[in-house]
């Protein structure tokens, strides 16, 4: 309410969110020549031959050969020959258990010489280091070097030493090619990441140390096809090839669950603990192949969804937890040097009214006779971490550290340790997250009942598409459970050129409508009785939910007034605030607030001009939000509509009112009632905080800077936001104020000053404590993925309203690219990383989380890839999407289910088992396989085209042969369907906030298997994107350039 800090000074907000990308940064595409949109259609999965020979490399791959989407194990449908892969043997590596295996790269098979190639340009030819006389027409086994472990630095006695400006792989153990950077071919060879990923096989044996690696020496000129070698051998000491595993193997950098067993680690020499700071993949050319050679399935993939952190778990086990709060990384800087070396967004993730987790409640507590206990100077609340003194007389702030004076009634003894004997008591000095009943003083006005008024248009779209009796049914079920009984209130208006209010006074039988056709002068009639308490006058709201479809079933007018109609709306709700549902199915077309089409002048796409479009084109929707927000109004909007209705103007009103928008495009309601009714449904239900304020304190020394969320700045760091509730979540960057910070730790206090349902003003108050450090090292092991991801698309979609698609996609990579050279930079020189990409453990998703934002429908492509309205409504919900959420959004879950609907019983375990994701790649769908695809707002179920029939016809009767877009997908009398209903009801259990609908396609059924599912699969080139290979690819390139 603007009482919880008045005295805090205006400052304006500085720092855009993203720097522009420089000119020479271009998203998806390769800087150098190997063409990636021309690149040919599909590769299948390479096959080993029976023989053995050493390795080589070849030049660069360059051309319009270089090939496109390259699925290892494609459906049916992709018929190339196969592809032989390489030779390998089996060799004991220094130290470790016999018979470890190790990775090696691919190599052309003799019926598959490479050309003639001449070395890169601007790169001397290659010349054979002393001792080493290469022939033109054959491959020699190479003279074995010694491998080195990771970690202490090699005996250089009997290294090889190769010229410094030879353009060939180096001799050194662990070493792969350097891309240089006037060498404009991607090199890249097969990798393996450590630890093994979920949902494939794992090697047997777990290295107890850091493993060598095998060394191969690269020849470039003129090949001939090879004669096939029988395997060297070798000597024990030696290092040489060894057979991959069937899926990944450890490349002697150890997780970090294997880094907890003492004597499992290697020494490290300088860098402590170096060995679970980082993951890495060898990239380097397959010999005579066009392939990119980093193995796909050794890439990291988020197959067991969002994890939260909790790295600082034990030292700080009193932190609120992270489903509240998340920062981007977990140690702040300690100066700003420091900080100017972490390209990824300093901030917090912050979800107030998160759903508390299982078993967990966030416990009331009512200072009765002493108030609420605050700091005198920064107003920070009673918390965990402040300490006593003074036999418990004075109490210090944790933030600002001023000492507090104990009130008499709130007085406790020490014990020997300093703590207060009464601890266990009070849940407001042992637990991160409390509410506080909040006294008088805290309000402006006594606490508002809860409010719902609804806005509905009744034009003749509206009747056709069975949108208003969808709604009135919803409403009417909805009654009982509307939060707040006995004190809600709840009101109508209806409108298509003109603009109905309802009389419901409870001493009325039936509603009285009145119709005020003066658009431009509104009016409000009887304003006393627009408004009534729901148990008082429920049986006249029923009557009016039942009568409301027929009223309009035969309205032919076109019109829609939403403008005059909201204006309106604000008129009767001013003096109480409350939410505000908006149900649009026509763009506006009469009054103030009319809009115009747009968007279908094609000249206009990929011009300085493009932006406009995704902005409101009339600033009346966010001046009348504004207006909303100052009387504690917030509006939820839904638009239906199967032509262009200017989303990017209706959700302003969302946006700036602290709402959301809700979009159902080509609705009807046979085929979409289903997904509306629920979230409505949740929308009425949930637990709403009504009226509220939101400041996050922090530290001395910090502050944030800027907000990016759903909300209207009231004051630098105070957030209006009207109605509040578990389902959103508010994006904050942080800046250093001073150069240097004296403290260890830095606190953090968010507090939630609002009006709970049941009329008590309560402050929801979340704390946490984080270390500061000197080292960057140990910012990027606190990072957390999930956060950066999340500030990251909030950044990259308020930077499309001003930029360009392509700058907001460029600055998402160019911010990647530089956190991971900043990150190379520390570690490649001591350990001699040579060619190999490195990233942080933490961090190792967050390329593929930075590829799947650039690819959602909000940022990906141009005019032709997503419809405007569909970009603007994925951009608002993205805005407020909790972290969790909005991850699962990114990277959905694709599982097998006809395994387990084959099955005779369905137990528990077994559907666990089922719940294996799988990798978002055309390859993980097998054609004798039915699959569900599901990102939190849709199903997609894809049946193979050799899935046996016998299943189709359990899970669809007749239907089973007809095109999928005339079947709706329903419940049958088969054991088969209800397991398949029982696995859909369990997904969209694990998180409501959203209803699935389900979509079925067929194999090979375009556009819509292309539409539904293909154009979804992150990993895979669609259009002219990069895949998830190439654009690692792509990003080592660039870290590479300046490291």
């Amino acid at each position: 309410m603007g009482t919880e800090n008045p005295g805090r000074p205006n400052f304006p907000l500085t720092g855009s969110p993203f720097a522009a990308a420089p000119p020479t940064t271009t998203p998806f595409s390769a800087s150098g020549p190997v063409v990636g949109s021309e690149a040919s259609g599909f590769r299948p999965p390479a096959q080993p031959p029976q023989n053995a020979m050493p390795s080589v490399s070849s030049g660069p791959v360059v051309g319009p050969q270089a090939s496109g989407y390259r699925p290892n194990n494609l459906p049916a449908r992709f018929n190339d020959p196969p592809v032989i892969s390489p030779p390998t043997a089996y060799v004991p590596p220094i130290g470790g258990p016999p018979f470890q295996r190790y990775p090696t790269p691919h190599f052309p098979s003799a019926h598959q010489a490479p050309p003639p190639r001449a070395p890169p340009i601007g790169q001397p030819p290659f010349q054979p280091p002393v001792g080493q006389v290469p022939s033109p027409a054959s491959f020699h086994p190479q003279p074995q070097v010694h491998s080195v472990p990771m970690g202490s630095p090699p005996s250089r006695a009997n290294d090889p030493q190769l010229p410094s400006d030879s353009s060939s792989f180096g001799s050194r153990a662990n070493f792969q090619p350097p891309f240089s950077s006037v060498d404009s071919s991607y090199s890249a060879s097969r990798a393996n990441l450590q630890p093994p990923l979920p949902g494939y096989a794992k090697q047997a044996n777990v290295v107890s140390q850091a493993p060598p690696m095998a060394l191969f020496q690269a020849q470039q000129g003129s090949y001939a096809a090879p004669t096939p070698t029988p395997p060297p051998t070798f000597h024990p000491q030696q290092g040489g090839f060894a057979q991959p595993p069937p899926i990944a193997a450890p490349f002697g950098l150890h997780s970090r669950d294997q880094i907890q067993h003492p004597g499992s680690a290697p020494p490290i020499g300088g860098i402590q603990g170096l060995a679970e700071d980082f993951g890495s993949l060898s990239i380097g050319s397959v010999p005579g192949t066009i392939d990119s050679g980093l193995d796909p399935k050794a890439l990291p993939r988020p197959l067991d969804g969002d994890v939260e952190p909790n790295s600082l778990g034990e030292a700080y086990s009193m932190n609120c937890n992270p489903r509240y709060l998340r920062l981007t990384t977990s140690a702040i800087p300690s100066s700003q040097s420091l900080l100017s070396r972490w390209h990824c967004p300093l901030g917090a993730v912050v979800c107030p009214l998160a759903e508390a987790p299982d078993g967990e409640e966030v416990p009331v507590i009512n200072f009765v006779s002493t108030g609420i206990i605050r700091c005198r100077r920064c107003r920070t609340y009673v918390n965990p971490y402040v300490t006593f003194t003074d036999s418990g007389r004075k109490w210090r702030c944790n933030i600002c550290a001023l000492l507090n004076d104990v009130p008499g009634d709130y007085f406790a003894q020490l014990d020997a340790t300093g703590r207060r004997v009464d601890l266990n008591q009070r849940p407001e000095l042992i637990k991160g997250s409390v509410d506080f009943v909040a006294p008088t003083e805290y309000m402006v006005r006594p606490p508002m009942p809860p409010l719902y008024f609804f806005l509905i248009d009744v034009s003749v779209s509206a009747v056709r598409s069975g949108m208003i009796e969808v709604v009135a049914q919803t409403i009417k079920s909805c009654l009982d459970e509307l939060p707040g009984f006995p004190r809600t209130q709840v009101g109508f208006i209806t409108f298509d050129s003109t603009i109905h209010f309802y009389n419901m006074k409870s001493s009325l039988t039936q509603p009285q409508m009145m119709v005020v056709s003066d658009l431009d002068d509104i009016f409000v009639p009887l304003p006393d009785d627009l408004l009534v308490n729901l148990s008082e006058s429920r049986p006249v709201v029923e009557a009016f939910l039942d009568s409301l479809p027929s009223m309009f079933q035969d309205n032919m007018n076109m019109e829609s007034a939403l403008g005059p109609a909201v204006k309106a709306a604000f008129m009767v709700m001013s003096q109480l605030g409350g939410k505000l549902l908006i149900f649009q199915n026509t763009m506006p077309s009469l009054g103030v607030g009319r809009l115009k089409l747009r968007g279908d002048d094609l000249r206009v796409y990929g011009t300085d001009k493009e932006h406009a479009l995704r902005t409101p084109e009339d600033p009346f929707y966010k001046n009348m939000a504004a207006e909303c927000t100052k009387y504690q109004i917030g509006v939820n909007v839904y638009a239906f509509s199967d032509k262009y209705i200017d989303i990017a103007s209706l959700g302003a009103l969302a946006k700036y009112s602290g709402g959301q928008v809700y979009y159902y495009p080509s609705f009807q309601s046979a085929s979409h009632g289903e997904k509306l009714r629920h979230e409505l449904a949740r929308d009425l239900t949930r637990e709403t905080a009504w009226e509220a304020v939101m400041r996050i304190r922090c530290g001395k020394g910090i502050r944030f800077t800027s907000y990016h969320g759903n909300f209207m700045l009231r004051s630098t760091d105070l957030l209006a936001l009207p109605a509040v509730d578990c389902d959103k979540a508010y994006g904050a960057q942080l800046s250093l104020e001073e150069t240097l910070l004296t403290s260890q730790t830095v606190y953090f206090q968010v507090a939630l000053l609002y009006t709970a349902s049941c009329g008590e003003r309560r402050i929801r108050v979340h704390t946490a404590a984080v270390p500061v450090v000197t080292d960057l090292g140990e910012m990027y092991r606190q990072a957390d993925t999930g956060a950066i991801v999340s500030l990251f698309a909030r950044l990259a979609i308020e930077k499309s309203l001003s930029h360009k698609l392509e700058d907001a996609r460029s600055s998402v990579q160019l911010r990647i690219v530089k956190a991971l050279r900043e990150f190379r930079n520390l570690y490649a020189v001591q350990h001699r990383l040579g060619g190999r990409m490195i990233y942080p453990e933490s961090l190792k998703l967050l390329p593929l989380y930075g590829l799947a934002l650039s690819k959602s429908a909000a940022l990906r492509g141009g005019y032709a890839d997503v419809q405007l309205d569909d970009r603007c409504a994925a951009g608002f919900t993205m805005m407020a999407l909790p972290v969790k959420k909005l991850l699962k959004l990114l990277y959905p879950s694709l599982i097998r289910v006809d395994e387990y609907l084959l099955k005779p019983s369905a137990q528990t375990d077994e559907f666990k088992n089922i719940m294996k994701r799988l990798p978002l790649t055309a390859e993980s769908l097998d054609s004798r396989g039915l699959y569900v695809y599901d990102d939190g707002f849709r199903f997609v179920v894809w049946f193979g085209r050799m899935l046996s029939p016998d299943l189709a016809m359990n899970l669809l009767g007749q239907d089973a042969a007809a095109e999928f877009s005339k079947v709706s997908f329903g419940k049958h009398d088969t054991e088969m369907s209800r397991k398949l209903m029982g696995v859909l009801r369990k997904l969209r259990e694990s998180d409501p906030s959203y209803y699935q609908l389900c979509n079925l396609v067929r194999q090979g059924e375009q556009p819509r298997e292309g539409f539904f599912l293909l154009t979804n699969f992150v990993e895979d080139q669609i259009g002219g994107t990069s895949g998830y290979s190439e654009w690692m690819v792509q990003i080592h390139r660039q870290v590479q350039q300046n490291a």
